[in-house]
This record gives structure tokens, C-alpha cells and sequence, in this order.
């Protein structure tokens, strides 16, 4: 505030801030001496005319003369500040008054002192009066000098005292006020002489800025103001010599500019008409993808769809392998489609992002177990680590930021040859309604040298351009990862070493949703202890995490061999360990062990849970009693394990999906595309999985279609001959507006991927849209959704309870051959030894049931499905898993599993001796 002031504000400051605190100080301190003065005055006055009193009323009290004490009291009402007198008994009874009530209480007390007592408004005194007083007034009475006479009461008012109080203040208010005025005066005076000098500088100063550089400035009076004068006086002829010099030279570069003034008009033109061209150039760009993407996901979709198709015909081995191939080859394909349409969208400005709930736990976890299979078959560790302060639910585009981390995991899956790649979220700053966030990728792959990150994020570049590098990828990946980034506000970074790996790390600010209650601890899984084994360290942490936060109480260890001592010590102490999850591999644990140590500790009450990598979930399928719900892939989905456990702990009833459709019967869909090839595939696949089909080839048939049948969906094609989807649609929605109908649910199939497709597909009348290439997954769920009518699959279907014999060989020596590693002596006699042993077993088995002994009909059963794995007995193998399995969960079905059992015993006996 103080810098604001000016110079004349500054000297009023200066000159009426000390006086007014003087004047203020010193008049406070005077107006209270004098306030104190005139209350110690008042109060000795009130004990002089009380002590007065005493002798002067001593005779009358003596003789009790009411009569003389009224008229003392009220001559007495006359002195200054005297309000009332009242004269007592011994007995404090009253003997006499003049004046109003007193305004004070009594003082208190029975002495022979004066007493009083100050309020406000008045003081109060009272003074007893003896017979030593009547001494004073020549009316003694012998020895009743200290008899009681009678007490004396005086009220003086403070009115007359605050009266002067009030007028010496006043007084003093006078004096400092006019004290005031007249420093004010001076310094007023003394700020005008050095305010009018400045004023004439700033004038002058604002003149030579409005380029009058003519003006100088007079003397003003004083040698310093005068010196400044004489500066600004210079200096503004420096400016006006400058000036004239500049005009000299502004005059000379206008006449070289109207020289060339044609020359740039007619650049302009040219460059007008260039930018209207590129314009024309991009728009043609535009439609020209819009077209290819259209004219490329066509026969794609044919290609992708009949692939599956024919892979579930019966083939060869080695014409599956050359389907899988082409199927890699379309999706690969595909994928470079969609980057290249990517980049278009984004460098036309014309991509839009949602804003979403999602679960920021959930989409980290779902690409990496995407890409599980990838990094697993380098044999690379998967791990993701959410740390426990990082909100989970958030608002954004979970699509777009799947596709980023997907983009960065693979880059890190194809250029680490061994090791781990971590994907890490973290919290870098929280607001009441935002989160700002760190996600990183790091692996242990070849690193970036500098030169490499500088041009790792342009377009069409890749970090590895050699001969020797890996195949795949258009060099887009990254560019559009880093274009997403910034159109949502973050951005993407890269720190890494060459030889030691790199860390891609993205930064992003997102607004926070409603908390997910299924992230929060459940009462099925609270407090119940877990054992972990997992040998991989941060695999171990990530896992650890996982199981704590669902409510878990977890122990780690090193080894199967510590796990299993550690639930069998817990099992005789009260802190019983229920729950076991196992993180192993291969290499850790051969299959056929895994299976033994299961069922020790499911022997304890220990319920098992395995994590493998995906690779080897077929390896590890027939090991696990019940793979179904206890085996699942690395890295574990939180969601997936806290469901598979809660099973184990409160195992559930056997029920109906809530979302089952009400209706059995089969959908009936009206399927148009102008393509052939496309045509066919679609109504393949719904035929197959049981739907009702009619196939058009053009919109008009479409349109005509709907007006003489019923159908339940209609999958339109968009881009036609003639009428295309849109019109087509466009017609069926008139049609049924005019009729009062029930709008017919139709379904887009397009091939499209540009910007605003959607908005425009659901604008014409479409109630929803599938891109191609299209799955069996997508159709049936987009039939049961706007239909509510579920398609079946009548493919050929294997369950666990449907292995009863007759779908399985009861002797398959191919098998056996490749589980004894291609040695046909040690097959052989790992068959004969069991051949030798069934008779053993099945008497076994026979005696356990008859006697009711489920442990040892368990131990015995599963003795004979250990023998079977190294043997190639497909049948027997099936029996003994659904056996044991049954038998282990109590089920109602063991007695008749048990019999197929002896069934596939008996008939594996009869083949061998048949056979030899």
C-alpha cells in the first residue's frame, strides 16, 4: 500500500503519522491522570462529609430525634454530588432518609471503620457512630464512648465527575485536532513545492513519449531537480536527432517495399491457390481411406471369418498350422490397417475421445494378459504392479489408453530377449475431483541409444532400421501413442540405456469416478490366511499385493517342499492356512509332480490355486484336479482371483446365469451385404450357432424383406450399391412410423474407421454397429442384447462330465510314444507296468467302496491316475480325473463315476489281451 502513495502522500504520511501518534499518547495519558485525579478527589470528599456526619447526628441518635436527623439529611442532599442520606438504628433499622433508593448494595461488615462500596453509577459508604462522637459535638456522656449509637449511610453520584471527565476530554480532542490541521497545513504546503516540479517532469516526459520531442523543460528551482531538467533536456534532443535520422531511413525502406509490392501480391495469390489444393488434397485423402478401409476390411473380414470356419472342420495338423498362419497374417494385417487409420484420424484433427467410468486396475491387467502369450513364449515375466494409493476408478477414454499400452508392451515384448517386463501405476499428485498418474513400462531389453529416442516418436521411423531387426510394425505405433497422449492433456517419455533396457513412461491428469465396490475387501475373503509361492521377486510382490487387497492374510515361500511344511504346521496350531496359490513353471515343477503335492495339501484342507504361464496351461490342465477353477493364467487378473478364491472358500450352488434369456427359441435375423464372400460368412456363423438366417444381397431387398416378415435383428451392411445401409435404414424406420410398429433393432456392419462414423451410423436410425472383421463372440453377444434370445453353439463340445468313454481311445500308442519322449522301449513297459497293476487297483478300489472309505478310495484313485499320465490311455486317464474330482468335492455323482471308472478298467483289460 505504501508504494502506491506519491510524494505528496508520502510527506502527509510522514509528517501526520508521528505527530497523531505523540498527540494521541501524550493526551491519553494526561485525560487519564486527570479521570484518576477527580475519582480520588470524589472519594475523599465522600469520606470528609461522611465522618462529618457522625458527630453532627451522634446527639440526635443519643436522644432519638427523628425529627433533627430528616432535616440533617436532607440540608446535606444539598452538597455537590450528594444523592442520598439515610441514617440507622443499631439494628440497621431506619431512622431516618433523604433522597432517591440507593443504587449500591450495603457494604458489608460490622466494624468501627468507614466501608464502602463503588459501582458504576454512585459509591456507597456507611460509617457506625458511637458515643465517643457525641464527645465532638459537647454532649458527652460518661462511659459510652463506645457504646453504638447508630450507623450513617451516604450515596454520592459520579454523574458530576464523569460531567468534567467528558469536558477535560473534550478539551483535549480540541487541542490535538487543531494541532493536527495545522501540521496537515504545513505538510501540504511543503508537498505542493516538491509535487508542482514534478508534475512540470512528468508533463514534459509524457510529451517527448507522444513523439513532441521538441519540448524542454524550465529551471525548477532546486540544484537537484534542476540537474534532472537538464538530463531529460539532452537526452530528448539525443531522441529528436534519432528521429529524424530513422524518418530518413523509414522513407528510403517504404520506396524499396512499393518496388516490391507486385512481386508479393502475386506470391500470395500463389500461395492462396496452393493452400486450397492441399485442402482438396487432404479431403481427397480422406475419403479415399474412408473407401480403402471399406474396399480392404471387406475380403479381409471373408478371409478372417473363413479361417475359423474351416479350422473347426476336421484337418490335418499340418493345415492347421497353415490356417493359424494366415490367421496371424490377417490380424497382422489388420493391425497395420488400423495404425495407418489411426494416423490419418489424428492428423485430420478429427479423432474424439470418450469420457468413461473404467477401472485403471482392470486395463492394466487386461492387456497384459492380451500380450501374456507373446512374452511367455520368449519366456518373459509379465508383472503388474497398481500401488495402493492410486485411485482405481476413473473417467476417460479406456479404449485409446488400452491401445497405448498395448502399443508400449509389445514394443517391450519384441525386443527383450530375457527377463521381465513391469508395467507400473502410480500416484504423482491428487486433487479433490482429479488424479494425475504415472504409468511405465519397463523392461530388460536392448535400451535406446540418444540418436534412437530423438527419432523414436516420428512417424514412419523405427529404432531398429537394420537388415537383422525384427520384422512387423509400420513405425506409427509410438507417433500415435504420442498424439493420444497429448490430445488428452498428458504426456510420453522415454528413459533408457543401451544394453540395459528401457522405461516408457506416460503422465496423465484424469477425473475420478465412483469407487467400485468390487475393489473392496469382501466378507468371503476377510482375514483367511493364503500361502504363496512364486519364485520370481517382484511376480511374488505383485502377487502378494493382489491377495491383500482382497482381505487376505498372506505368508510367502521359497519352495513347494516349505509351502507344504508350513500349511501342515499351521494345521495343528488355530492359524490353519485354507487357501494356497502357487506361481510355478515348468521348469519350476514338472506336471506330474504338481499333481501329488495338490493333493497332499488339499489332504490338510488346503485349497489350490495355480498360476502358469499361458504356454503351459495345457501342460498343466491334467495336473489340477479342477482346471476350471483352479488354474489360471500369469499375470493374475485381481478380479479373477479373488472370484476363483471366494469359490474355494464359499463354494456356490450350482445356478442359472441371471443374464440367461428368458426365451429359448432361435433369433431370427435378416443379414445384407453386397459382398458375397461376407454374405455367406455371417450367415454361416449364425446358422452354426442356431439362429434362423434370411440373406439379402442390396437394400432394396432388405427393405422389402422387413415389410413382408418378422425378424428379431436385421445386420445391415453400410456401404451398398444403389441403397445403402444408411437409406435403407433411413426407409425401414419411416415404414414403421407410419405403421405405429416396434422399431426393428438393426445392427451396422461396417468396415469404416473414420472419424464420426459412429455419430452418423446411430444419427441415420441404426441402433448399434459391429466392425469388421467380425467374430462368433461379437455376434452372439450383440443377438443376445438387442434380441434377449442367446444363440447355442452346435459345434462339437467336450465337457469334463461328457468324457464317458465313448469320444476317447482306450489305447492310444501315438500318446504314449510322445509322453515317454520318442522311446518306444520305456512306452512299452511304462504300459505293461500299468496293465500289470489294474487288476491291483480295480480290487482296491472295489474293497475302499464296499467299506466305505473315502480317503482310501481318494488315495487309491489317485494312485492309479498318476500311473496313467505316463501312458497313453486317453479313456482310463478321463475316468480317473472326473473320479477323483467328484470324490474330492463330495459330489452326489461319484458312485456312477466310479462305475464308468470300472467300465474303462475293464475295457483297457479286454483291448491288451486282445492285442497280445
Amino acid at each position: 500500500m505504501l508504494k502506491k502513495l506519491g510524494i505528496k502522500g508520502r510527506v502527509l504520511l510522514l509528517t501526520l503519522l508521528p505527530t497523531t501518534l505523540m498527540a494521541l499518547v501524550l493526551g491519553g495519558y494526561f485525560t487519564w491522570m486527570q479521570q484518576s485525579d477527580l475519582q480520588s478527589q470524589l472519594m475523599q470528599r465522600g469520606e470528609m462529609i461522611t465522618e462529618q456526619l457522625a458527630p453532627l447526628v451522634a446527639p440526635a441518635m443519643g436522644r432519638k430525634d427523628n425529627e433533627l436527623l430528616e432535616r440533617i439529611a436532607t440540608q446535606f442532599l444539598e452538597q455537590t454530588d450528594v444523592r442520598a442520606v439515610t441514617f440507622l438504628a443499631p439494628d440497621r433499622t431506619l431512622l431516618a432518609h433523604a433522597g432517591p433508593t440507593m443504587l449500591n448494595q450495603a457494604p458489608l461488615g460490622n466494624g468501627s471503620q468507614l466501608l464502602r462500596r463503588s459501582g458504576n453509577d454512585a459509591t456507597r459508604y456507611l460509617l457506625p457512630v458511637f458515643g465517643k462522637h457525641r464527645n465532638l459535638a459537647g454532649d458527652l456522656i460518661p462511659d459510652e464512648a463506645d457504646r453504638l449509637l447508630g450507623w450513617v449511610e451516604l450515596e454520592l453520584s459520579h454523574n458530576g465527575m464523569l460531567l468534567r471527565g467528558y469536558r477535560s476530554l473534550f478539551a483535549s480532542l480540541l487541542l490535538i485536532g487543531g494541532g493536527l490541521v495545522g501540521a496537515a497545513l504545513l505538510a501540504l504546503r511543503m508537498g505542493r513545492t516538491i509535487n508542482r516540479p514534478l508534475s512540470q517532469i512528468k508533463q514534459a516526459v509524457a510529451q517527448l513519449k507522444d513523439g513532441h520531442l521538441e519540448t524542454r523543460l524550465p529551471p525548477l528551482g532546486s540544484q537537484e531537480l534542476d540537474e534532472l531538467a537538464s538530463g531529460i533536456n539532452r537526452m530528448a534532443g539525443t531522441l529528436q536527432n534519432a528521429q529524424e535520422e530513422l524518418q530518413n531511413s523509414v522513407d528510403q525502406a517504404t520506396e524499396d517495399v512499393r518496388q516490391n509490392l507486385e512481386t508479393i501480391e502475386i506470391q500470395n495469390i500463389e500461395l492462396d491457390l496452393a493452400r486450397k489444393e492441399a485442402l482438396e488434397a487432404s479431403r481427397i485423402k480422406s475419403e479415399f481411406l474412408a473407401n480403402m478401409s471399406h474396399e480392404i476390411r471387406t475380403p479381409l473380414n471373408g478371409i478372417l471369418g473363413f479361417t475359423h470356419l474351416l479350422q473347426k472342420s476336421e484337418l490335418t495338423p499340418r493345415q492347421l498350422d497353415y490356417l493359424g498362419t494366415i490367421e496371424k497374417s490377417a490380424d497382422s494385417l489388420l493391425g497395420i490397417i488400423n495404425e495407418i487409420l489411426d494416423f490419418s484420424k489424428i492428423e485430420a484433427g478429427k479423432l474424439v475421445l470418450d469420457h468413461i467410468p473404467f477401472n485403471l486396475r482392470d486395463l492394466l491387467q487386461d492387456t497384459l494378459n492380451i500380450l501374456a502369450p507373446a512374452a511367455h513364449a520368449k519366456e518373459l515375466e509379465l508383472v503388474s504392479l497398481v500401488y495402493r494409493d492410486t485411485p482405481l476408478s476413473l473417467v476417460g477414454d479406456p479404449l485409446r489408453l488400452k491401445q497405448i499400452l498395448t502399443n508400449l508392451v509389445s514394443n517391450a515384448i519384441k525386443f527383450t530377449r530375457e527377463g521381465t517386463i513391469v508395467a507400473r501405476a502410480m500416484l504423482e499428485e491428487e486433487h479433490e475431483d482429479s488424479v494425475q498418474l504415472r504409468i511405465s513400462i519397463q523392461d530388460t531389453g536392448i535400451g535406446l541409444s540418444n540418436q534412437d529416442v530423438r527419432a523414436l516418436f516420428q512417424a514412419f521411423s523405427q529404432a531398429d532400421n537394420s537388415l537383422s531387426r525384427q520384422p512387423g510394425g509400420t513405425g506409427l505405433g509410438l507417433v500415435i501413442s504420442k498424439r493420444l497422449i497429448e490430445q488428452m492433456g498428458g504426456e510420453i517419455g522415454v528413459d533408457s540405456t543401451p544394453g540395459e533396457g528401457s522405461e516408457f513412461w506416460i503422465s496423465l491428469s484424469l477425473p475420478k469416478a465412483r469407487d467400485d465396490a468390487e475393489d473392496l475387501p469382501g466378507p468371503p475373503l476377510l482375514g483367511h490366511r493364503v500361502a504363496v509361492l512364486e519364485n520370481h521377486e517382484l511376480a511374488r510382490q505383485a502377487l502378494q499385493h493382489q491377495l491383500e487387497d482382497c482381505g487376505l492374510v498372506v505368508t510367502p515361500f521359497n519352495t513347494l517342499e516349505s509351502l507344504a511344511n508350513g500349511v501342515t504346521g499351521a494345521h495343528q496350531t488355530d492359524q490353519a492356512i485354507g487357501l494356497a496359490v502357487l506361481g510355478i513353471t515348468s521348469n519350476d515343477m514338472p506336471p506330474e509332480r504338481l499333481n501329488q503335492h495338490i493333493w497332499d495339501l488339499e489332504h490338510l484342507g488346503c485349497r489350490v490355486l495355480v498360476l502358469c504361464p499361458t504356454t503351459e496351461l495345457t501342460l498343466f490342465h491334467l495336473s489340477v484336479p479342477n482346471p476350471h477353477s483352479q488354474l489360471q493364467s500369469k499375470p493374475a487378473c485381481t478380479r479373477k482371483l479373488r472370484r476363483a478364491l471366494s469359490d474355494m472358500v464359499n463354494p456356490r450352488q450350482q445356478r442359472s446365469d441371471p443374464g440367461e434369456p428368458v426365451s429359448s427359441r432361435a433369433p431370427k435375423v435378416l443379414c445384407v451385404d453386397d459382398n458375397p464372400a461376407n454374405l455367406l460368412l455371417v450367415q454361416t456363423l449364425l446358422e452354426d450357432m442356431g439362429a434362423k438366417v434370411l440373406a439379402v444381397e442390396s437394400g432394396y431387398a432388405a427393405v422389402k424383406a422387413v415389410q413382408n416378415e418378422t425378424f428379431d435383428l436385421v445386420l445391415m451392411d453400410v456401404q451398398m450399391p444403389g441403397m445403402d445401409g444408411r437409406q435403407s435404414t433411413e426407409t425401414i424406420r419411416q415404414w414403421e412410423s407410419e405403421r405405429h410398429c416396434t422399431p426393428l433393432p438393426i445392427v451396422a456392419l461396417t468396415a469404416h474407421a473414420m472419424a464420426n462414423e459412429k455419430r452418423a451410423l446411430l444419427q441415420s436410425g441404426m441402433d448399434d454397429y459391429l466392425t469388421k472383421p467380425i467374430s462368433e463372440r461379437q455376434l452372439a453377444q450383440v443377438v443376445l442384447k438387442w434380441t434377449g434370445l442367446a444363440l447355442r453353439n452346435l459345434g462339437p463340445e467336450r465337457s469334463s462330465e461328457s468324457n464317458n468313454g465313448n469320444d476317447l481311445q482306450v489305447l492310444d500308442h501315438e500318446e504314449g510314444l510322445r509322453l515317454a519322449a520318442g522311446k518306444a522301449d520305456l512306452a512299452a513297459d511304462m504300459l505293461a507296468m500299468l496293465l500289470a497293476s489294474l487288476e491291483a487297483d480295480r480290487e482296491a478300489i472295489r474293497v475302499a467302496r464296499e467299506a466305505n472309505d473315502q480317503n482310501a478310495l481318494i488315495e487309491r484313485v489317485h494312485r492309479l491316475h498318476g500311473a496313467t499320465r505316463y501312458c497313453g490311455v486317453p479313456q482310463l486317464r478321463a475316468a480317473c480325473q472326473r473320479s477323483e474330482t467328484l470324490l474330492k468335492q463330495q459330489d452326489a455323482k461319484a458312485p456312477g463315476a466310479l462305475e464308468e471308472l470300472e467300465r474303462a478298467i475293464n475295457r483297457l483289460a479286454a483291448h491288451a489281451r486282445i492285442n497280445a
